[in-house]
């Protein structure tokens, strides 16, 4: 009945910014973008990775939520990486860091950056 996760959404407070980070950081491609007549949503821009889609959306004056990565409810989105070194020098060289990590978990290695907007993303190289 139920097969895969579809897309996960984001409102980040900088719209542009974000879609820059996704596409030309993390190698996300713009699949499709529109405007919305549906207030308070603006536009949606669905990205995709791989078979991953990751849904953006512009909202008129987004609140802002907890950051207190420990709060009950979403945590973050994973990333598979290839090589995990090779990745952490990609994004330092993007002038992404790394939150935390990498450490190894048993057969594999995981760190933690920060998009544009503050939010965790997860890497995990298996």
């Amino acid at each position: 009945m139920f097969k895969r996760i579809d897309h996960v959404e984001i409102i980040p407070h900088d719209y542009e910014r974000a879609i820059g980070f996704y596409t030309g950081v993390l190698g996300f491609r713009v699949r499709e973008r529109r405007r919305v007549d549906a207030s308070p949503l603006e536009e949606v821009t669905f990205l995709v990775l791989g078979d991953t889609v990751l849904e953006l959306l512009r909202v008129k004056d987004a609140s802002s939520s907890s950051l207190d990565l420990w709060h009950a409810g979403y945590r973050m989105m994973a990333l598979d990486v290839d090589d995990m070194d090779k990745a952490v020098e990609y994004l330092a060289s993007k002038g992404v860091g790394i939150t935390w990590g990498p450490v190894i978990l048993g057969q594999s290695k995981r760190a933690e950056i920060n998009d544009s907007e503050g939010f965790p993303i997860e890497l995990r190289q298996w």
